[in-house]
């Protein structure tokens, strides 16, 4: 089974076109260095809940748009090498990334899966 790390965030719609570039670019480093799969997801379908939701998490604004995304790795091991690899890698040498989301609003964590059908 697969495992993977999963991410959610809010990006401003303003910053979209450039959030989209920056994903493309680590979606092919990721996949480089030994991911299974990337995946960039925007909210389409995602209302603002009473008391949980996925814009409330990432405390999302107005004129901002939640991002769902994924990598999955062949086993935990296999992804803390990957991404050892990832977070030296000479295209990720700048911090763009800050000048386009907040990061301390991003959620992120590694799962491992127990049914894919």
């Amino acid at each position: 089974m697969p495992y993977v790390d999963g991410f959610l965030l809010a990006v401003p719609k303003a910053n979209l076109e450039r959030y989209k570039d920056m994903a493309r670019l680590a979606g092919t480093v990721w996949m480089e260095h030994g991911a299974l799969t990337y995946v960039e997801c925007t909210a389409d379908d995602v209302p603002y809940g009473e008391l949980t939701s996925f814009p409330r998490a990432v405390q999302a604004k107005e004129d901002e748009i939640v991002i769902f995304s994924w990598i999955t790795y062949e086993s935990r091991a296999r992804r803390d090498e990957i991404n050892a690899k990832v977070m030296v890698d000479p295209r990720f040498a700048n911090d763009e990334w800050k000048q386009v989301f907040d990061g301390k609003r991003m959620i992120y964590g590694g799962f491992q899966s127990f049914l894919t059908l």
